[in-house]
């Protein structure tokens, strides 16, 4: 598993970040230990997760957060890991009133130390954002969380670049701790427009590439795998079927512009002896620009396919193949 620093940070991150969203309350306590394990066994030490995940199993709240407090505490590893989680998310039944203000970010903090039993955060998210609310006040909150040692490093999930950029200019003209990573959604497939029900999600795009290309700013995408488009399950002309994701799958990238993206990538991963999914992964890693992707990986195979990307780096040749078809 190769390594790279984050910029602007002392954090020394594994490449594949681990995703952790279901592991609270879609599978056993068991099967998600042993998915940590795996995943740490292969060198990875960046575990991404979030106080809302699972909330929608309606079986709890913050599962996964707990789970993997309870996995750290026992297996005794805090300080060998880089532990990254989000707040500030709205209430799932009113996703139209934002919490960014500065109690709901304090709040949710401290929620996700104590359930993660941890004394800090390597890297806090803000899940969500809200235009309406100056960056102001949420730059100078989570400036006091770092400097008390709370969080060690921040950044923002579903932030435009427009925003990024305007709370950024304002850390540096104030003193105050900028944002060093970004989590967008973000895969090779190509996304059908209007197929993305959540209006609070953001895209990368490709001026958001260039953005971040110019600037050097770490992206943390998450729906990195495009829920397993690219790992054998999905052709050109065959039913997405009803198993797991495949309607969400189908509805999101099923078009020719994806499947013709997966010939490419199952071509070049026969000639690399890799898995179709790991390419597709080294794609996202083998930008100008840092990348770390998050995985979903709830099933031990599908655990070491995608660690498997981690060691894996495309040449520019065959990065305009995938993109183009041109050798």
């Amino acid at each position: 598993m190769r390594y790279r620093t984050i910029p602007g940070t002392d954090l020394n991150a594994a490449v594949i970040v681990m995703g952790t969203a279901g592991f609270g309350g879609s599978m056993t306590e068991e099967a998600a230990y042993r998915l940590f394990d795996m995943y740490v066994e292969r060198g990875g030490n960046f575990i991404d997760t979030a106080l809302v995940y699972d909330d929608w199993l309606n079986q709890g709240r913050s599962l996964t957060e707990i789970r993997l407090g309870k996995w750290l505490k026992a297996r005794g590893n805090r300080s060998k890991l880089l532990i990254a989680t989000k707040g500030a998310h709205p209430e799932l039944s009113t996703m139209q009133i934002s919490r960014i203000g500065r109690e709901d970010i304090i709040a949710d903090v401290e929620r996700s130390l104590l359930q993660l039993q941890t004394d800090y955060i390597d890297l806090y998210w803000l899940h969500r954002d809200d235009p309406s609310k100056p960056v102001s006040g949420i730059m100078d909150t989570l400036g006091e969380l770092v400097k008390a040692g709370k969080i060690r490093s921040i950044g923002c999930s579903n932030w435009t670049v427009e925003r990024i950029r305007e709370a950024n200019a304002y850390a540096s003209a104030h003193g105050r701790t900028p944002f060093v990573a970004s989590q967008p959604l973000w895969n090779f497939a190509v996304l059908n427009p209007g197929s993305i029900g959540d209006p609070t999600l953001v895209v990368m795009s490709e001026a958001d590439k260039r953005y971040y290309e110019e600037t050097g700013m770490a992206v943390i995408p998450f729906s990195s795998q495009a829920n397993g488009f690219f790992s054998g399950r999905y052709a050109r002309g065959r039913e997405a079927g009803i198993q797991g994701s495949a309607a969400a799958v189908s509805r999101q990238y099923f078009n020719e512009a994806s499947f013709d993206r997966l010939d490419r990538v199952q071509a070049l991963a026969a000639e690399l002896g890799a898995a179709s999914s790991a390419v597709a992964l080294a794609y996202l890693t083998s930008h100008p620009f840092p990348v770390y992707p998050i995985i979903g990986a709830t099933k031990p195979e599908y655990m070491r396919e995608s660690c498997a990307a981690g060691d894996l780096t495309l040449t520019p040749e065959q990065m305009r193949f995938l993109e183009t078809g041109e050798r």
